[in-house]
Order: structure tokens, then C-alpha cells, then sequence
């Protein structure tokens, strides 16, 4: 029966093949961008290399200190984390590292820009990043402050012509630095492995960043288990609660153990500075979930017109067979089975759609990955983004047909087959 519904269905996209034409091209121009953004955000937060086990990590990125008088909200500092997220119960590895900052270089008269990252060695054990020459600096290098470095392959490119880096030396911001090792670059959209060049947390001029409740630094957490980040995170909540600020205008302290997705999902939907960042009926996950919906709302949104518009034709089209459901209803074919039949019909047109916007959407991340807009961006398809392609066009195919199919199958059998509608 399905077989013989398919067939039709393709038999009737060929009766007029300028609607046909019409309704693929809107099809196709809305499933392309929401592949795209789905891409793009698999890309950003999906495991991929170095970041391989995203499912049990957790990040401390943003600290919110509040007052009688103040607020004030942005990244922890490494008093804070070093004190009160060490020695988690549950937590396997714990890296403190830096917020990527600029760092200018000379290389043949010319000023070259980097992203620069301050670390320790767990950064290297958490992360499994793809070395090409050499290996991480250790927990020694950072311990005896040695002025060594790993840089990316755009960089040694950069800096040395391509050629073999470890062993060389390159200043950056005034200090000279050796090449320990060189890994694959990272994308941008990476928001913790991402960085140039990475050199150990004790390089700085300076040692006042050991005192600071705030600070560039994220706090990145590696549970032994998934099942292990609830009682990781309550831990480090109640720990919060403990915060010695005296001698500040503080009062309290409030800071998230969270994975990459609600972080980010915090950072964007905070409505104004130090506005409920970490307030009630936002708790763990809670702006994750939020996020999800706003997300989800947003495509529907941005399906809505292209809906309309398919199911205007699509209407059109289908009361041109008036007196097809007529016979069929004389006959007796059930009000569900014509209802199935017909959004079965604009299903296999979505998916047509589909397929073509998922040959568009590989040639648009080639191109986008080709004109360096996200710096060193690797955009491709793969089995998840083709999931997301899929369900958009089963959502598609699903909304912009139930209309069609409800007013064909509410056509009584007398006035179906004199060709009129109710």
C-alpha cells in the first residue's frame, strides 16, 4: 500500500511540473538554511577532535559576585577556581586555563596577529588534541614557568614558513618562546581548545592572577561519568556558597559547573548586565532548556512563510482533484485514509527537497569553509546534520500538507465529484 501511495504521489508531482518547480525551490531554500545553522552548530557543539568527551565535561566560565550596592558578573578568577573547584568529588582531571587574548608577533617586518591561550598540562589530558610535531608542554614546564609553547599549524605556516617548528624560537608581546609542539589547527567556534599559540598559565610578568577571585579564566572539568554531573555540579554549588569575600563589597558569590551548551545558552539569553545570571528558575540546565525552545521557535518561525506559501499551492493543486476523491469517497475511502495519503504525497516532496538542499548545504559549507569567514572552519556534512536535514523535511513536509489534506478529505462525495468544495 505505501508503495503503490509513493508511486502516485511521484505521479502527481509530474502532472504540472511548474508548481512542481515552484514548490522544490521554497522547499529547498528553507531546508538549505536550516541545515546550514544546524551545521554550524554541530560544529560549535557536537565531539569533535580535541574535543572528544564533551558528554562528561563541564566548564566554570562566568562568576557573579552581588552586593547591597554591586553587581558585578564575568569570568572567574584562578583563586577561585584553584580553592573551590579542586578536588571534586567525581571529577577526574581539572584544567584552569585562560580566555584566548591577542598577541602581536614581527615576522619579517610584518605584524602578525595570534590568539594567545595561558594553560596547565591537564589542558593536554583533558583534550585530545592531534600533535603533528613534538607534544604538549608538562606540569613541570608550567611548574618551572618555562618559556615554551605549542602553536597550530597556521601558525608555524606563519612564523616559520612551514617549515619544522620544534625547537625554534618566536617572541610574542615582548617574551621568547620555545616550540615544544605542533598541533592540527582548531576552529574558532571551539570555544575552549580554540587558540594559536598556548604557553604554560606561569609565563605572565606577573603572579597577581594567583590572588584573584576574578579573572580570563575557565575552570574545565572532566567527570569520571556522565552519571557523575549532578552530584559534580551540587558539590560545586554548595561550595559557592562558601566564598570568603571579605574585604570586597560583595556579599555572595554564585558560579555554574555546566556543560559548552548551557554556558553558551547562559551567556546569550542573560537580558542585561548581571541581570539574573544565575537567578531563580534558572538552575542547572535550565537555560539550556530555554535555549532549545528558543531555538526551536525560531525555526518554526522561519518556516512559516515558506509553509504558507506551500500550502497555498498545494491547495490549488489538490482541489484540481475534486472529482479523484469524489470517486474515492463513493467507494469508501476513509476520511483518514485520504488525509494519510495526501500528506504522504507533500512528505515525498519535502524530502525531494530535502535531498537537493543537502547537496546545496555540503556546497555551502565547502564555500563557507573556503573563504576563511569562521577561521579555520572545516564545515562538512555527517550522519547528525543529515538527521537534522531529514527531520526538517519530515516537520516541513508534515506542517504545509495537513492543511491540503484536511480540506480534500472534508469534501462530501456528491459535491467532490461535481468538482465543487465546501
Amino acid at each position: 500500500m505505501l508503495k503503490s501511495h509513493v508511486k502516485l504521489a511521484l505521479k502527481v508531482l509530474g502532472r504540472r511540473p511548474f508548481f512542481t518547480g515552484v514548490s522544490l525551490l521554497g522547499v529547498t531554500l528553507t531546508l538549505l538554511v536550516l541545515t546550514v545553522v544546524a551545521a554550524l552548530f554541530d560544529h560549535a557543539f557536537a565531539p569533535h577532535a580535541p574535543e572528544v568527551r564533551q558528554d562528561r565535561t563541564l566548564l566554570v566560565f562566568s562568576l557573579e559576585l552581588r552586593g547591597e550596592r554591586a553587581t558585578s558578573t564575568g569570568q572567574p578568577g584562578y583563586l577561585l577556581l584553584d580553592r573551590y573547584a579542586r578536588d571534586l568529588p567525581g571529577v577526574e582531571r581539572m584544567s584552569i586555563t585562560t580566555q584566548i587574548q591577542s598577541a602581536f608577533t614581527y615576522v619579517g617586518g610584518d605584524r602578525v596577529r595570534s590568539y594567545l591561550k595561558r594553560t596547565d598540562g591537564e589542558f593536554w589530558r583533558i583534550l585530545s588534541f592531534d600533535f603533528v610535531e613534538g607534544g604538549p608542554f608538562t606540569d613541570e614546564d608550567v611548574a618551572s614557568a618555562r618559556p615554551v609553547a605549542v602553536i597550530n599549524t597556521t601558525t608555524r605556516d606563519r612564523f616559520f614558513g612551514g617549515g619544522p617548528a620544534v625547537g625554534k624560537a618566536f617572541e610574542a608581546e615582548g617574551q621568547r618562546y620555545q616550540v615544544v609542539g605542533v598541533v592540527s589547527d582548531v576552529p574558532f567556534l571551539r570555544l575552549v581548545p580554540f587558540a594559536d599559540v598556548f604557553v604554560p598559565l606561569t609565563v605572565a610578568r606577573s603572579d597577581a592572577w594567583r590572588r584573584d577571585l576574578r579573572g580570563p579564566f575557565v575552570g574545565v572539568l572532566l567527570a569520571r561519568s556522565r552519571a557523575d554531573l549532578p552530584a559534580i555540579q551540587s558539590e560545586f554549588r554548595s561550595r559557592m556558597a562558601t566564598v570568603d569575600l571579605a574585604g570586597t563589597e560583595f556579599a555572595t558569590a554564585s558560579a555554574e559547573a555546566e556543560t559548552l551548551f548551557a554556558t553558551v545558552a547562559r551567556m546569550l539569553l542573560r537580558t542585561g548586565p548581571g541581570r539574573a545570571a544565575f537567578g531563580r528558575g534558572a538552575g542547572p540546565g535550565g537555560y539550556a532548556v530555554k535555549f532549545v525552545l528558543v531555538l526551536s521557535a525560531l525555526a518554526l518561525a522561519f518556516m512559516a512563510l515558506p509553509t504558507l506559501n506551500l500550502v497555498n499551492l498545494q491547495v490549488s493543486r489538490a482541489l484540481e482533484r475534486a472529482s479523484e476523491i469524489g470517486v474515492r469517497r463513493a467507494f469508501g475511502a476513509s476520511k483518514a485514509a485520504l488525509v494519510g495519503q495526501f500528506v504522504l504525497e507533500n512528505v515525498v516532496l519535502t524530502l525531494i527537497g530535502g535531498g537537493i538542499a543537502l547537496v546545496a548545504t555540503e556546497a555551502a559549507l565547502r564555500a563557507l569553509t573556503a573563504s576563511g569567514l569562521i577561521p579555520y572552519a572545516d564545515l562538512h556534512l555527517n550522519g547528525r546534520i543529515f538527521a537534522w536535514g531529514l527531520l526538517f523535511a519530515l516537520v516541513f513536509g508534515m506542517l504545509s500538507g495537513a492543511w491540503p489534506a484536511w480540506r480534500l478529505a472534508r469534501l462530501h462525495p456528491v459535491e467532490a465529484l461535481r468538482g465543487g468544495t465546501r
